[in-house]
């Protein structure tokens, strides 16, 4: 639980409605971990004050995730933030996302091999423990550990991750589940 004990201020969060459904992704611009709660660069439109809402937080070494609500004090709304977790089972839910990032160097018997030409790909889904994601046929396969830089709002993660598993969508791309070996804020 490493990830929770510390301040999330200035980590890239996912931002879900009650129901899954992927509305912002931000960064966290004030973490009040004794009073539960969170403000945000950009406060989705959807969400109004008391609504429900999920997030992941790109924390380092593991992503978190919370269940929280909307609230107003003064003209200042925030995030209350409840059932935070670190999950390292299978069982994570899996947040749908449509953003792109880049693999720019491959980990080989520990050694890292940047590559000249980095592979772009799409990230399509995001959770606690990894990301799945689109890349051209060919890429990679299970037991692969590669670097990414994922681009939010402005501002670049580098993880690293294993591919796990694949399923092949004839005749251009590949999709690829992968777990999290390293998130570096």
């Amino acid at each position: 639980m490493a990830a929770l004990a510390g301040n999330f201020t200035d980590h890239s969060v996912f931002i879900y409605d009650a129901d899954g459904n992927h509305l912002i992704n931000t960064t966290v611009t004030n973490h009040d971990r004794d009073a539960k709660q969170m403000q945000v660069s950009i406060m989705p439109n959807e969400l109004k004050v008391n609504d429900n809402c999920k997030l992941l937080v790109l924390a380092s070494p593991t992503p978190c995730e919370f269940q929280g609500k909307v609230k107003k004090v003064g003209g200042n709304k925030f995030i209350a933030m409840f059932q935070g977790h670190e999950v390292e089972n299978r069982g994570a839910a899996r947040y749908s996302v449509n953003t792109a990032a880049v693999i720019y160097t491959f980990i080989c018997d520990g050694q890292p091999y940047h590559l000249h030409t980095p592979v772009k790909v799409v990230i399509l889904n995001i959770s606690t423990t990894g990301v799945r994601f689109r890349a051209p046929f060919y890429s990679f396969q299970k037991g692969d550990i590669f670097k990414m830089h994922l681009s939010i709002n402005n501002s670049r993660k580098d993880l690293t991750a294993e591919v796990m598993n694949f399923i092949d969508n004839e005749p251009n791309s590949s999709d690829y589940g992968c777990r999290f070996v390293e998130v570096v804020t």
